[in-house]
């Protein structure tokens, strides 16, 4: 069974920045699509920034220009970088892998909180 394991999450004031990153332990790492998700209380689970396994990133509008997704396929990793970061941002952050506009594996991690406040 996979695992995805998150962490890189904290306390960070208004206009701070944090660097997430999530493990997959997955011998096919490199040919997947890679997404990070989010999930704030109350709010379904989006999905903020995706990379091909070609490194072509895409964004939600609500980060876009202040987030920056990456992968290390020799690490089976794949990092978020957040700049700028607004209480808005504050959620429990989840990557999985794509096919299709779905998420690939059934068996979560448990994610990284990120909390947003002054």
């Amino acid at each position: 069974q996979v695992q995805l394991v998150e962490s890189g999450g904290g306390l960070v004031q208004p206009g701070g920045s944090l660097r997430l990153s999530c493990v997959v332990s997955t011998s096919i790492f490199s040919i997947y699509t890679m997404g990070w998700y989010r999930q704030a209380p109350g709010k379904q689970l989006d999905l903020v920034a995706s990379i091909t396994s070609g490194g072509i990133t895409n964004y939600a509008d609500s980060v876009k220009g202040r987030f920056t997704i990456s992968r290390d396929n020799a690490k089976n990793t794949v990092y978020l970088q957040m700049n700028s970061l607004k209480p808005e941002d504050t959620a429990v952050y989840y990557c999985n892998a794509i096919i299709g506009g779905t998420a690939v594996f059934d068996s979560w991690g448990q994610g990284t909180q990120v909390t947003v406040s002054s």
